[in-house]
């Protein structure tokens, strides 16, 4: 009898269509036919390593009985374990930094306001982060797990609230989406087709890219299916750009900068050690008393607590998670705002260099063109894919771009957002107002939007009062004329383009005229010195030292 993978061969070889072959209800594989690489995103040789973990089972290893008093049935990604220190209205799951599930910001200066009536829409561009995931093949909280496996295997023995951990065995996957991963994609999507549902054109089939690795194709099919629906196939073709050693992309950068891979880039390293050594001061000394024959490093109870957001994502629950106060919690935080802003912002000397192809490929689509030669040579950019009209359509009302976390903090830094260059101290943070959070910028299933505004005249730098008529937002002193704005939303929430460029204006709705927002760009992407930054030869720092996202000399 013929194996099921030559009888599936046989079918599909019987009913292929030109294009591709809608799912299959009888166990056999779907494939795609004649298709170019780049449009093929069925899992292929760039897709990385993956590996999936054990499935969760909440209602047997939450601790917490549902329903008893003062303790609240998980969401099912908030501990039913009480966080000491935690406020009434604080979670833990807020304080994750990269590793935070999705939520809104809670904002970044600006008043949110509604179009005034006769303003439209007229084009938006979302760069969209992967969902929840499992953790890096070989990362920190794998090597923590195999190390505790190795102590209790030799006879090390834990106690008290950490008694839990002799029986506790390490069973995440690696790499891919999570079933949360998959809802915040799909809900995003659906979510964006209430925003900008009206930009879509059923008359056309639009390109929204992404990249060859699974969690990123996961998540842009997940997203286009909360979007279009099941059918999405119907009204989006997804462009996988190869994510691998010796292939440009702008969502994958770095491999084609290779001094963001050195340590002059990474200036982080010392601060993050220095302020690790701070805030988990005490919890290894707590954590000490309940272990013998074995010295806990900050550097384990960090792992630590990336096991507790990693497992909670993928299995709903964690033990980790309750043995931090909440002010540990808050620490964690800001581990991942320094290094964030020393390896991938305006504290390293290459993030502007990381970022600028994304920079390139908007304004390029703003302005209703493929990337030019020129503008391409000064980035990362695939000129192959970039420089066709097939492959880089310049005309779409809606354009999306699936990304990785460092990668968009770096594409902030390109854009030259500096409300977020602010210089973040290693002792903790500063104590004035802080918007360079990582949990605020690039969660798991994080998203920046750019909106395209027209007006039909100039648009009020001072708005009328919430709740007010918008009817009044024009200013009828000036001359009639068609005025374009930029709107850029960062995880929902406006960014006060004023505040890093001066000619935007102080505007209370945050707004940049088009020209103008168009003029900066121009310039950010000279002072990215895209060459000299990936390939010069210049040396190391100290972390504070850079503070443009770009070399000190």
């Amino acid at each position: 009898m013929a194996p099921l993978s030559s009888l599936c061969l046989l079918a599909v070889a019987a009913i292929a269509q030109a294009d591709h072959l809608r799912p299959r209800q009888d166990g056999c594989p779907t494939t795609t036919t004649d298709l170019p690489d780049y449009l093929n995103t069925a899992p292929g040789p760039y897709a990385g390593y993956t590996a999936t973990g054990s499935a969760p089972f909440v209602a047997e290893t939450n601790l917490a009985p549902f329903g008893k008093k003062g303790v609240g049935v998980n969401d099912p990604l908030q501990t039913s374990m009480p966080i000491k220190g935690a406020p009434s209205y604080g979670s833990i799951f807020s304080l994750m930094g990269k590793l935070t599930p999705y939520s809104p910001s809670p904002g970044f200066g600006a008043d949110e306001y509604p179009l005034p009536p006769g303003s439209n829409i007229t084009q938006v561009h979302v760069i969209h982060r992967h969902g929840s995931r499992y953790p890096t093949r070989n990362d920190g909280p794998q090597q923590f797990g195999k190390k505790l496996a190795k102590l209790v295997a030799d006879g090390v023995r834990f106690e008290g609230e950490l008694s839990f951990v002799n029986n506790w065995n390490y069973e995440l996957g690696d790499e891919m989406l999570v079933a949360r991963g998959r809802q915040e994609l799909f809900d995003s999507g659906i979510l964006h087709w209430y925003n900008y549902g009206k930009l879509y054109d059923p008359s056309t089939k639009i390109i929204a890219r992404t990249t060859t690795m699974y969690r990123m194709l996961q998540s842009a099919e997940n997203f286009m299916a909360g979007f279009f629906g099941l059918n999405w196939r119907d009204n989006v073709t997804i462009e996988a750009v190869i994510e691998a050693a010796g292939f440009n992309g702008s969502a994958s950068a770095y491999g084609q900068c290779p001094n963001s891979v050195k340590p002059l880039s990474r200036t982080a390293s010392d601060a993050v050690d220095r302020w690790m050594n701070i805030y988990l001061r005490s919890a290894t000394r707590r954590f000490q008393q309940h272990v013998n024959g074995y010295n806990f490093t900050v550097e384990d109870l960090y792992n630590m607590q990336q096991l507790c957001s990693y497992e909670t994502v993928a299995f709903g629950f964690s033990r980790f998670c309750q043995l931090f106060t909440y002010d540990e919690w808050k620490g964690r935080e800001y581990v991942e705002d320094l290094q964030w802003y020393g390896d991938h912002s305006f504290g390293s000397p290459t993030a502007r260099a990381v970022g600028i192809g994304q920079v390139i490929e908007t304004l390029a689509r703003m302005e209703g063109h493929v990337v030019d030669a020129a503008a391409g040579s000064s980035s990362s950019v695939n000129m192959t894919l970039d420089g066709n009209e097939e492959t880089f359509p310049a005309n779409q009302t809606l354009y999306f771009d699936f990304s990785h976390d460092t990668q968009m903090m770096s594409v902030l830094t390109a854009f030259g957002l500096r409300q977020f260059a602010q210089y973040l101290p290693p002792t903790g943070p500063p104590g004035h107002r802080q918007q360079l959070v990582a949990s605020h910028i690039t969660p798991f299933a994080a998203r920046f939007a750019i909106e395209v505004i027209k007006a039909p005249r100039p648009v009020l730098a001072r708005r009328p009062q919430h709740g007010a008529s918008q009817a009044g937002a024009y200013n009828m002193s000036a001359p009639a004329r068609e005025t374009r704005y930029v709107h850029f939303l960062v995880n929902q929430r406006t960014v006060p383009l004023g505040e890093s460029f001066a000619d935007c204006g102080d505007r209370d709705d945050g707004w940049c005229e088009y020209e103008t927002f168009l003029k900066w760009q121009k310039e950010n992407v000279k002072r990215a010195r895209f060459e000299y930054s990936c390939f010069g030869n210049y040396s190391e720092v100290p972390y504070g030292v850079v503070m443009d996202g770009v070399p000190v000399h």
